[in-house]
């Protein structure tokens, strides 16, 4: 078995973590060997060996901590096995009976605490669970108790059983130095922490007893929300929300605060808030359909989808508002004429494209129902005229995701992509990696060709003497940290439960100023630290995809909604043709094609066009692009701004209108 197959069946990520996973392996089976010749010194190294290995596993090789534990070799056993073995060890040293006894008495003490602790800090957890969670509401009226501090109640079971160390240690000493008055200190240090921690515990057990009640949390959030009188609600639920599907929301954050009436966001996971992104909009989290019921959302005239989902029915009910569907990019794929987008009132798309695509479902969308709003998100795109070139041709490989089946299936990372990344290299260019936040989620065969792609990278920056570069990269890396944490801090992101989440829920101001120039710091010092010719692999929030848009002379890319953002800046991009279908059926079956150059699965053509970047003046589509952009993303004038918010205008005016005729007829 290869190193790297044993790593993948380990679960960790290279020679180093399997290196520390064999330790810990030798170290285990050496402390019975050690406990039965008997060799204090043999067993104090192994002990140390274990405790210090399994440690440095928890933070660099998870999957592997999480692979003992199904194999129920979980944390507290590995510590129980540990102890017996000491046992051992003392009673072949011949200690006396009297230390045997107390040492057992005071392992299962402390093992009867750290149960003890357990429960009770479930219990603290399960009080301080809330129905609903807020976020830009002023909850200040609720009377919730601060979250038990973290040396308490963060990574509690790791420092309860770290406790075991002093027992541990006063015992060798005692079997080394022949006196058992080490072994009492231990003992004595180890049951008085344990204990200390949990009385210190069971304090804040009565304070969670004192949070406010479902009704009274319900009552409180309702009235906040009657205060602001929402008009907008942007709905989204996913059934495992992660930071790779908040961009469907955090793409529609800024439109919303532009706009005339009143938004709110309704999210269903409570994971989302974790990456939801700044802004001033109440956000409510709702978990349980009964839960949103009781919502006060009478107001609510418009409400706006950004993904389907099987939650979306509970919304869908609510036959007072008018409900649109707004996607969360325009593309090509099934996604984007789905079927299912029947149930809501309308269907918002870019431009012309859009509507052109629902209709070739037939019987399925009527036309009435499309509106053409544009992409208001496209505004910090920067036009190909704008753009300075730089020392090297800058190719950015933004290839998508395997989807949740082989009939979504549009990804080039699997028949193409290792051999592109090879000749893009062979051409001499600086390539930016972007796949897609959810490429290898169902895919092996995805996974492995990213695993290769950014190998493939790492090497040639090395070949290219991107030591200096690193040496910059580093240098920076505290500061652009600083700037991520103050981002983070105005978004909002609190990294306690529900009820810290709610104690610090406030009404922020409106002004964006210091995230808008501290996101433009942050970009400004990544790209400037990375240089002119080193690769570069984005795999996080930051850089933004569309800040790699302004990077780049060129796109290759997928059929996905990515090609369709990236026509707003006029540059030149390429389609994957995977499948090598001629090229008039390829562009007759992909709108965004009208515009491409296509690159065959055998990448034959790249070098004719990598010309089309180093030469300008001889780019044959560039006409092309510019007719698909309007037919795609819809006129420049008026703005999609413009034209998004008098779309919600123009909806909620009928929604209330509907309304007051219903009114009227029930009065008659």
């Amino acid at each position: 078995m290869t190193i790297r197959r044993l790593c993948g069946v380990l679960r960790v990520r290279g020679a180093t973590d399997l290196l520390l996973v064999l330790l810990l392996g030798a170290g285990f089976a050496a402390l019975p060997v050690f406990a039965l010749l008997p060799s204090l010194g043999g067993f104090a190294a192994a002990a140390a060996l274990t405790y210090a290995t399994d440690e440095v596993l928890h933070s660099r090789a998870p999957g592997f901590v999480r692979r003992l534990a199904t194999l129920q070799l979980t944390r507290p056993l590995r510590f129980a096995v540990r102890t017996v073995m000491l046992l051992a060890l003392a009673s072949r040293l011949d200690a006396s009976d009297t230390v045997l006894v107390v040492a057992l008495a005071v392992f299962s003490a402390h093992f009867a605490m750290m149960m003890l602790y357990t429960a009770v800090h479930h219990a603290i957890r399960r009080r301080r669970v809330l129905p609903l969670v807020v976020r830009n509401l002023d909850m200040s009226e609720l009377p919730i108790p601060e979250q038990p501090p973290a040396l308490l109640y963060r990574r509690f079971l790791r420092k309860l059983l770290h406790l075991d160390v002093p027992a541990h240690a006063g015992l060798l000493a005692a079997l080394a130095a022949g006196s058992r008055q080490f072994a009492y200190a231990g003992f004595a240090l180890t049951v008085g922490v344990t204990a200390i921690g949990a009385l210190a515990l069971l304090g804040q057990y009565r304070r969670a007893r004192r949070m406010p009640v479902r009704d009274e949390v319900f009552a409180e959030v309702n009235r906040q929300l009657a205060d602001h009188r929402p008009e907008v609600a942007l709905y989204f639920s996913f059934a495992a929300v992660s930071r790779d599907f908040m961009y469907q929301v955090n793409m529609w954050i800024e439109t919303l605060e532009q706009l005339d009436l009143r938004p709110v966001i309704i999210l269903r996971e409570r994971a989302s808030f974790r990456y939801l992104s700044r802004t001033w909009i109440p956000v409510v989290c709702v978990p349980k359909a009964d839960d949103l019921a009781e919502l006060e959302l009478s107001g609510v005239k418009v409400v706006l989808y950004p993904g389907n989902a099987g939650k979306n029915v509970h919304m869908l009910r609510v036959a007072e508002a008018k409900h649109v569907f707004i996607g969360h990019g325009d593309s090509d794929k099934l996604a984007s004429s789905n079927r299912v987008s029947k149930v809501y009132d309308e269907i918002w798309v870019a431009g012309r494209a859009g509507r052109d695509r629902y209709q070739r479902v037939r019987h399925a969308i009527s036309d009435s129902a499309i509106v053409e709003v544009g992409r208001p998100q496209l505004s910090p795109i920067r036009p190909h005229g704008e753009h300075v070139p730089g020392p090297l041709p800058v190719v950015l490989y933004a290839p998508t995701w395997e989807g949740w089946s082989d009939d979504d299936c549009h990804t080039s990372l699997i028949p193409m992509g290792v051999p592109l990344i090879e000749k893009l290299l062979a051409e001499n260019v600086r390539v930016i990696y972007k796949p897609h936040p959810l490429t290898g989620k169902r895919s092996a065969e995805a996974a492995a060709a990213d695993k290769e792609i950014r190998e493939l990278l790492r090497a040639d920056n090395e070949q290219r003497g991107a030591a200096e570069a690193e040496a910059a990269v580093a240098e920076a890396r505290p500061r652009l940290q600083e700037i991520q944490a103050r981002l983070d801090e105005l978004a909002g992101r609190h990294g306690g439960d529900d009820a810290a989440q709610m104690r610090e829920a406030r009404v922020p101001d409106r002004a964006a100023a210091e995230w808008q120039e501290l996101r433009a710091e942050w970009h400004r010092i990544f790209w400037e630290t990375r240089g002119p010719v080193r690769h570069n692999v984005i795999l996080k929030s930051l850089p933004t995809l569309y800040d790699c848009f302004n990077q780049a002379d060129i796109l290759i890319s997928d059929v996905s909604s990515v090609v369709a953002d990236f026509v707003a800046s006029l540059k030149p991009y390429v389609l994957t043709n995977a499948h090598d279908l001629p090229d008039d059926e390829f562009r007759a079956a992909y709108t965004t094609a009208g515009g491409a150059y296509l690159l065959d699965r055998d990448c034959t053509r790249l070098p004719d066009i990598l010309d089309s970047i180093r030469a300008p003046y001889t780019d044959p589509m560039s006409a092309s692009r510019r007719t698909l952009k309007e037919y795609v993303l819809g006129p420049d004038h008026p703005t999609s701004m413009e034209r998004f918010n008098t779309a919600v205008n123009t909806l909620a005016a009928e929604a209330e209108r509907e309304r007051a005729q219903r009114t009227a007829d029930l009065a008659a």
